[in-house]
This record gives structure tokens, sequence and C-alpha cells, in this order.
């Protein structure tokens, strides 16, 4: 674990210099909140997505995450002068993690609906936060940009998150040739899962957290988990894995609960357990 239950514990006291973080319901709301440098992450940034996003995994009572953003730009991916040395003073008080922050793992195991509310640009590696997330819900004027070769770099990050939604040469394609996408032509690679006006942007955002918590949170907690440790099971023992992750869901309360509840006619009352 990157950061331990005492430290995630303290999760609500804390104040965050680039995130503004908001607990309503079921629903964690994460939003970037460094507009005067396009929300590109820099290393404080960096710690406290991956603290807001170990608070969600490990915490029951939250069903599903949105990252949102401030300013002109969603992300302008990393801040390399910062990278490279550069320091700030800051007011975050984030615990330092136990090891280094990968963030696209970071995502994959989250194992949580997470929602990417895209109202801007998205460049570099913003694409590891579009990417690990379940659904992009995006507006028609936000465009999606790899330049980093431009630059004599490489997304070589974002090419591994890329590869799990689209077909490789697409990836490659895009990453050799510094593309920039569309809203609808991201759509139609899977990149963003819908494209809506800016009007309704916060609607359909609303309208997919309310539908996918109608849900059983722990089966889809678990479906998740499953799919994330797929990767690492042998083809042959796919299968004996799955069934394994079955009786698991089997044994939960919400089980218990959606079975009850399909018997007596009713709708469900979940307990994400």
């Amino acid at each position: 674990m990157l950061y331990n239950s005492e430290q995630l514990a303290t999760f609500k006291s804390q104040t965050f210099a680039h995130l503004i973080v908001e607990e309503k319901g079921h629903l964690l709301t994460i939003t970037l909140n460094r507009p005067e440098k396009k929300n590109a992450m820099n290393p404080v940034l960096f710690r406290e997505l991956a603290f807001a996003l170990k608070y969600a995994k490990h915490n029951h009572e939250i069903w599903g995450v949105v990252i949102a953003a401030t300013g002109d730009v969603f992300c302008a991916g990393a801040d390399l002068k910062s990278f490279m040395g550069h320091t700030e003073e800051t007011i975050s008080k984030i615990p330092e993690p136990k090891g280094e922050i990968i963030l696209g793992d970071v995502f994959t195991r989250l194992h949580k609906p997470c929602i990417a509310k895209v109202h801007a640009p998205v460049y570099a590696g913003g694409f590891l936060i579009i990417c690990g997330c379940t659904h992009v819900i995006s507006v028609e004027e936000a465009t999606f940009s790899l330049p980093e070769v431009k630059r004599g770099l490489f997304p070589f990050q974002v090419m591994q998150s890329m590869l799990h939604i689209m077909p490789a040469r697409t990836v490659l394609d895009y990453c050799i040739r510094a593309k920039s996408l569309n809203a609808a032509e991201a759509e139609k690679t899977g990149l963003v899962t819908k494209v809506v006006t800016k009007e309704t942007l916060d609607i359909e955002v609303q309208s997919l957290v309310d539908e996918i918590f109608q849900y059983s949170p722990s089966a889809i907690r678990l479906g998740l988990e499953a799919f994330d440790n797929l990767k690492k099971v042998a083809p042959g023992e796919a299968h004996t894995y799955l069934k394994q992750m079955l009786s698991l869901a089997v044994d939960t309360e919400d089980a218990a609960e959606g079975i009850s509840a399909f018997a007596e006619k009713r709708k469900p009352v979940w307990k994400g357990k």
C-alpha cells in the first residue's frame, strides 16, 4: 500500500494544495485545481491525487469517483520543470507515500467506477487520468493531444494505458504522429464514452452516477478487481479464478439483499459490503 489505514484516516482533515475534494453521499468528487499551470501534474499534485484515490479505494462508503478540473485545460500532463528539480512552496501536508507513485496503476487498482468529467483539452500525461477512468464524459469542444514527440519525448506510460482501450496500431499511430483528436474522434476510438454539450455536462455526469448507484457497489468492486487481475491470470486458469470471484460475490451482504429484493419485488438497499 502507498498509504496505510492510519494515514488514510486523516483524509478529511487534510489541506490540499492542488485539489478540491468533496465527499457527498457515496460519491467522491476530485477536482484538479492548478489552473494557472493548466493543471499540469507536479509531485505535490501527483501525491494528492494518489492519496485521494487510495482513500476512495479503501473506504466502502465511497461507491464511485468523479474527476473534474478547473480552468481552461483539463490537464496538460506532467509539469516537467517540477520533475526536473524546480520546487515550490506548498500548503499540502499529504503524507509521503511508502513507494513510488505509478498513476496508471493507482487508477487501475481503484476497483470502483471512476468518471472523468472533461470540460476542456487534455494533453500528454493527462491521458493517464482519462484512460484510468471507467467512463469519460466530454464536451464537444474538448480536444485530446499527445505532443510528446515534438519535445523529444515519448508517451510511454500513456501508451500502456491506451492499449487497454484501443488497438495497438491505433495507439502507436497517435503516439508516433503526435495526433490530436476532437471529441467526436475520441469517442469513435473508445477514448471517450459520451460527447455532450457544455450545458448538459453536469446533468450527464450526475445521471451516469445515479444509474451506477442503482446497482450493487460490492458486485461492481469485485468485478473491477477481477477485470484488473485477469491480466495476471494464465489463460487456462481464468475461469477457475472467476469462479472464485463469483463465490466471493455470492457471500456478500449485497448479494443476499439483491436476491431478497428480487423475490420480494422491491428495490434493493445496498450496503456496499
